[in-house]
């Protein structure tokens, strides 16, 4: 069986994402090991669980871009969306880990972050939400 080249791309960053998660994972016990509580700074913990969700939502967005109705283009534009918002924001979390600057980012927020979550949540639930309808479309005619 073969799968389009967008859902393989899909599946690649899915890969990536996981790879990613590991190594936040060593970093994670590197930092519990040295730490006299054995714990991690939240944002170190919190970047590496995310990647790991991520991963797996990314895994299930390659599904839904392979069985959607829809032109590629469409596909790929609200996959690309949701992927890069996921990286952003496990990025913006190993930020926060390094720095050690916070343990609740929404605390004293910068008034940007604002707009930046709502792009967030626009562009993750905006982008599912095509790729649904394409499924839905494709499965139920």
């Amino acid at each position: 069986m073969t799968i389009g080249t967008l859902t393989a791309l899909v599946l690649l960053a899915a890969g990536l994402l996981f790879l990613a998660a590991l190594g936040l994972g060593v970093w994670k016990w590197m930092a519990m090991v040295g730490a006299p509580d054995g714990r991690a700074h939240p944002y170190v913990d919190i970047a590496h669980r995310s990647a790991l969700l991520y991963s797996f939502a990314t895994a299930m967005i390659a599904i839904f871009v392979e069985l959607s109705d829809w032109p590629t283009a469409v596909d790929a534009t609200a996959a690309t969306v949701l992927i890069l918002m996921f990286v952003i924001t496990i990025a913006n979390y190993i930020n926060h880990g390094i720095r050690r600057d916070t343990d609740n980012q929404m605390h004293n927020p910068p008034p940007s972050s604002r707009w930046v979550l709502v792009a967030l949540i626009v562009g993750e639930i905006g982008g599912f939400c095509v790729l649904l309808t394409g499924f839905a479309a494709a499965q139920f005619r």
